[in-house]
């Protein structure tokens, strides 16, 4: 018990501190493959602690909602990529990891975040909460398709029963199962803001999306958010990294060695993913507003199909 309670100690600190490198890898990524040197790793770092030091500001039309939204956001994210299997499948939160438990929690971050933007009365923040909130409306019904069919697979939407059961190498090579990764992909791509459909690096009215909703916050507010949308992309690679690549993770039979092999390579899978993530977004272009529903609509239809192929091939 206490082992256990260290361990997930470890593992959401552990997550708080690498969610930014993440970030910096990706970004380096992305500048090397354009033959430029692009920022230091540590940027995101630097960037964090410049804004927890600066003034805040706050509109004068802003209500306690708006003050309280980024710990809100930042607690649910926190939490959310707490109850992730990381690096082993025997943490203490193990036993309420989820799926729809954390899909509830990142939503629920999600309303507060779109209500704070209202709440100023701008324009901008209208036109965030507005556009986030038609790509969260076409993503969760995705992302259900999704848990629908890895709990049939695995027969629990337990992260740590998935995982265990797909170590035990139980669920084969399933066509169903790799429509569901690519459905998640998709829908992993939409709910982070990432290219093609969201560029979190301009503030360009036409296109921005999750900057508008966060235009109005500043110093340590901003600083919070920024936290939470690094954590939720580390939330989602280990999503990926959990249910569809487990093998290295440390099971309950392991001892503590095999804790620390579940660590480095939970280590190389983030890496990996941050690396294919920034490969993956300079050969796309950010795609315009009307076609996002195209792109979701996409990852519905993979993950439809993923759970239709799944009752038919049992039918068999």
């Amino acid at each position: 018990m206490i082992k256990n309670l260290v361990f997930q100690c470890f593992d959401a600190f552990f997550l708080l501190a690498v969610s930014p490198l993440v970030i910096g890898i990706i970004r380096k990524t992305k500048a090397r493959f354009l033959l430029k040197k692009g920022p230091s790793l540590l940027q995101p770092y630097y960037d964090l602690m410049k804004l927890f030091r600066k003034e805040v500001t706050l509109p004068d039309s802003a209500s306690w909602l708006f003050k309280a939204t980024p710990y809100v956001v930042f607690t649910f994210s926190w939490l959310a990529a707490s109850l992730v299997p990381t690096f082993s499948t025997n943490l203490l939160f193990s036993r309420t990891a989820d799926l729809i438990a954390i899909i509830a929690l990142l939503g629920t971050a999600r309303f507060f975040l779109s209500l704070a933007a209202l709440d100023t009365g701008t324009s901008f923040g209208g036109l965030g909460s507005s556009r986030e909130s038609l790509i969260a409306s076409l993503a969760e019904p995705a992302m259900i398709m999704i848990i629908f069919t890895i709990a049939l697979v695995a027969k629990s939407t337990d992260l740590s029963a998935i995982s265990t059961f797909m170590i035990s190498g139980q669920a084969g090579l399933r066509v169903s199962l790799w429509l569901a990764l690519a459905s998640l992909v998709l829908v992993a791509i939409a709910e982070n803001g990432r290219i093609p459909v969201d560029n979190p690096a301009t503030h360009l009215e036409l296109t921005m999306i999750h900057e508008a909703m966060i235009l109005e916050y500043s110093g340590k507010y901003l600083a919070l958010l920024e936290a939470a949308s690094q954590l939720k992309i580390v939330l989602y690679l280990s999503l990926i990294a959990a249910v569809f690549f487990p093998f290295g993770m440390a099971t309950m039979v392991g001892g503590i060695s095999s804790f620390f092999i579940g660590l480095f390579t939970y280590i190389a899978k983030i890496g990996l993913g941050a690396l294919m993530l920034g490969f993956f977004e300079i050969l796309v272009a950010k795609m315009r507003l009307f076609k996002i529903p195209n792109f979701l609509g996409a990852a519905f239809m993979l993950a439809l199909l993923a759970t239709v192929l799944l009752f038919v091939s049992r039918s068999l």
